[in-house]
C-alpha cells in the first residue's frame, strides 16, 4: 500500500512544481528556508541596483520616454496617436531583443472632445477655461446659455434641487482625497440632470491648481437625461462660488462638441523574457500605454509604463533568465475603467493558478518609497524580505493594499498583487491636465523606481516556490 502511495505522490510532483502547495494552511518551507534563499539574491539585487542607478542603463528609462512622448504625445482611447503608439512600442521592444513580443486585440472606446469653449456673460465677461470629460455629449450646436447655481456638495445639490432646473449646475467641492472627490467627475452631470440641470461644471480634481483644468472619465445612468459636463480649473470654480455666496446673478455660455463612436480595435502590447524552469508560470509587470488627450501622458503612465519595460531590459542585460517567465503588459484603454485589462483578464483567467504575482505601476514615478501589496500573511513576509535588498538605495517599506485598476481583476480572485509607492505629494498637480508632460518626470527618480520594480520582480519570477495565496 505504502508504494502505491508513494507513486501517487511521485505522479503529482510535476503538476505541482515550482508552486505554493499552502493553500490549506501548510507551508512548503520553514520561512528561515525562504529567508536564506531570499538572501541569496543579495548580489544580483546589487547588480541589478547598480546597473540602474549608476551605470549604463542609468537615465534610459527617462530618454526612452522621452523620445517616446515628444514623439506620439498625449494617447486618447480610439485615437490615432494611441494606434501609433502601440505600433511605436511594438517595434521598440522588438528591437530590445525581447521575447513573444505580440498584440492581443480589445475593443476600446472611442471619444472625442472636439470643439469647446466656455464664457461668463453676467457679471462680467471672462473665459473659462475647460476640458470636457470623457463620454460627455455634446451642447446643441448653438451652444448653451443658462444662469448657474454654485453647490459644494451633493447634499447641498438635492436640497436646493428647485433652484437648479434649467441651469447650469457647477460644483465647488473640496478636494480631500483623490478616491473620495473624483465621485463629483464621474457622477456630477448624473446628479445634476436628475435635478433637471441643463449642463454641469465640476471643479478639477486637483490639489493644487495654476487655473489648469483636469479632465477624466465620467458615467451616465440609464434613465437620466445626458447632459453636457465639463471640468473647469479651482479658481474659477471658486470664483464663481464667492459670486454665487454674495447673491450675484451668473449667467454662463457653454459650447461643446464631444461625440462619441463606435467602439474601435485596439491593442493591449505584451512581451517577455520566458522562465527558464517554470515558462507557464507568470510574473506580470505592467503599466498603461493609453492617456487623456492632453500634455504628453509622461507622468500617467509613460513612466508606469516604461519603467515596466526597463525590468525586462536590465534582466536581459545582466544576462538573466528567471524560472518563471516575466511577462510585460501595455495596457489599453485604462483611462476608461480598465476596459484593456478587464479584456485580457477573460481570455487568459483560465491560467489563473500559474499567475504567480501581478505588478502595475500607475501613480507616478516619483521618489519611491517602497512597494504596496496585497496578499496573505505569509506572502508579505517573503515581499519584505526581498525589499531588504533594496536597502543600498534606502527604498524597503512595504505598505498594505496594491492598487492598480488593470491588476483588481487578479487581485479580487486571490493572486498576490504589487503597486510601487512613490512621493504623490505633487501627481493631482498635473494628472490629467496640460501639465503631464516630461517636466514632470525626474529621471534620477524613474532609475531608482525601475531599480525597485526590477529587483521585485525578478526574484519572485526566479525563487523556487510561486507566492503562497
Amino acid at each position: 500500500m505504502k508504494y502505491l502511495f508513494l507513486i501517487f505522490f511521485m505522479n503529482l510532483l510535476p503538476r505541482y512544481a515550482g508552486r505554493s502547495l499552502s493553500r490549506d494552511g501548510n507551508y512548503p518551507k520553514a520561512f528561515e528556508g525562504i529567508r536564506n534563499e531570499i538572501a541569496g539574491y543579495y548580489d544580483v539585487a546589487k547588480a541589478i541596483i547598480d546597473l540602474a542607478v549608476y551605470g549604463k542603463a542609468q537615465n534610459r528609462s527617462y530618454e526612452r520616454l522621452a523620445v517616446f512622448a515628444d514623439t506620439i504625445g498625449p494617447r486618447l482611447s480610439g485615437s490615432a496617436n494611441l494606434d501609433a503608439a502601440i505600433k511605436y512600442m511594438y517595434n521598440a521592444l522588438q528591437k530590445d531583443g525581447l521575447e513573444n513580443v505580440h498584440l492581443e486585440p480589445v475593443k476600446v472606446p472611442h471619444w472625442e472632445r472636439g470643439e469647446e469653449f466656455a464664457m461668463m456673460l453676467e457679471p462680467r465677461n471672462h473665459s473659462i477655461a475647460i476640458l470636457g470629460l470623457g463620454s460627455s455629449v455634446a451642447t446643441p450646436p448653438e451652444g448653451i446659455t443658462a444662469e448657474v447655481i454654485v453647490v459644494s456638495s451633493f447634499d447641498e445639490l438635492h436640497r436646493r434641487a428647485q433652484e437648479a432646473k434649467g441651469k447650469i449646475v457647477v460644483y465647488n467641492q473640496p478636494f480631500i482625497s483623490y478616491g473620495e472627490t473624483v465621485r463629483y467627475r464621474s457622477l456630477g452631470a448624473v446628479e445634476a440632470a436628475k435635478v433637471g440641470a441643463v449642463a454641469s461644471l465640476i471643479r478639477s480634481v486637483a490639489s493644487f491648481s495654476i487655473d489648469s483644468p483636469h479632465t477624466g472619465w465620467q458615467n451616465y445612468q440609464s434613465g437620466v437625461p445626458q447632459i453636457p459636463t465639463a471640468c473647469i480649473s479651482v479658481e474659477d470654480a471658486e470664483m464663481m462660488s464667492r459670486m454665487s455666496f454674495r447673491g450675484t446673478k451668473i449667467i454662463v455660455y457653454l459650447k461643446m462638441g464631444a461625440k462619441t463612436y463606435p467602439d474601435s480595435t485596439s491593442f493591449n502590447t505584451v512581451a517577455e523574457i520566458v522562465g527558464s524552469k517554470y515558462p507557464e508560470q507568470i510574473v506580470l509587470v505592467s503599466g498603461h500605454l493609453d492617456s487623456w488627450d492632453v500634455g504628453q501622458g509622461a507622468m500617467d503612465d509613460g513612466g508606469g509604463a516604461f519603467i515596466s519595460w526597463e525590468a525586462l531590459s536590465l534582466v536581459k542585460d545582466l544576462g538573466l533568465r528567471p524560472k518563471r517567465t516575466l511577462r510585460l503588459v501595455l495596457w489599453t484603454g485604462e483611462e476608461q475603467g480598465g476596459i484593456g485589462a478587464e479584456q485580457y483578464y477573460q481570455l487568459h483567467k483560465e491560467n489563473i493558478s500559474n499567475f504567480d504575482i501581478v505588478m502595475e505601476s500607475d501613480e507616478g514615478t516619483f521618489k519611491p518609497s517602497g512597494l504596496a501589496f496585497t496578499g496573505n500573511a505569509k506572502a508579505r513576509d517573503i515581499i519584505k524580505e526581498i525589499m531588504a535588498l533594496l536597502l543600498p538605495i534606502n527604498i524597503t517599506e512595504v505598505y498594505d493594499t496594491a492598487d492598480g485598476t488593470d491588476i483588481n481583476f487578479w487581485m479580487r480572485d486571490g493572486v498576490p498583487g504589487a503597486s510601487l509607492r512613490d512621493d504623490l505629494s505633487k501627481y493631482f498637480w498635473f494628472h490629467h491636465s496640460q501639465g503631464d508632460t516630461m517636466t514632470v518626470q525626474d529621471p534620477n527618480q524613474m532609475n531608482l523606481c525601475a531599480a525597485v520594480w526590477t529587483v521585485v520582480s525578478y526574484i519572485i519570477a526566479d525563487m523556487e516556490e510561486m507566492l503562497p495565496r
